[in-house]
């Protein structure tokens, strides 16, 4: 399911974090720090700090998937708990959404189901690439972290 979505995850113009914070502890500072040290326009979705802050600036964020500018052109890389994992997976289907990157801890049996397109609650499940579940180099599953610079090598873009 995963390497050839790596793949077409990275070809977007553009990428947004959902679950970006702005504690440089927690992994969606890290996550969205790491697009920002590998030159990649990234916006930080976080409904509750008007901005993040990292070595590269500050930026602003947006609320939501909906306030992303041009969110059929973003890749998105989600760091949320299942439960919202699975909201933001429905939202991004709806928004046509290209990509999505599951970090290790944002997913459950239902919401990898959903993610390759299974049915949940009468909805067809999501259509775009995902990247989730067991595979890459981390121990817990498909990371942005230790697996993006093979995704950006194979995408032509490092």
């Amino acid at each position: 399911m995963a390497t050839e979505s790596v793949k077409t995850f990275f070809k977007s113009p553009q990428f947004a974090v959902v679950g970006a914070s702005t504690n440089p502890a927690k992994f969606g500072h890290k996550v969205f720090t790491w697009y920002h040290a590998h030159s990649l326009p990234v916006t930080p979705i976080n409904p509750a700090s008007p901005s993040i802050e990292t070595p590269f600036g500050v930026h602003p964020t947006v609320k939501s998937l909906a306030d992303l500018p041009d969110p059929e052109h973003t890749s998105l890389s989600v760091i949320t708990p299942a439960p919202v994992t699975l909201n933001v997976l429905k939202e991004a289907k709806k928004l046509n959404i290209p990509a999505v990157w599951l970090q290790p801890g944002t997913w459950d049996e239902a919401v990898i189901k959903f993610a390759r397109g299974e049915e949940s609650d009468g909805d067809s499940g999501y259509e775009g690439a995902v990247v989730a579940g067991d595979g890459g180099d981390g121990h817990g599953g498909w990371c942005v972290l230790v697996d993006g610079e093979r995704g950006l090598k194979a995408a032509g873009k490092l």
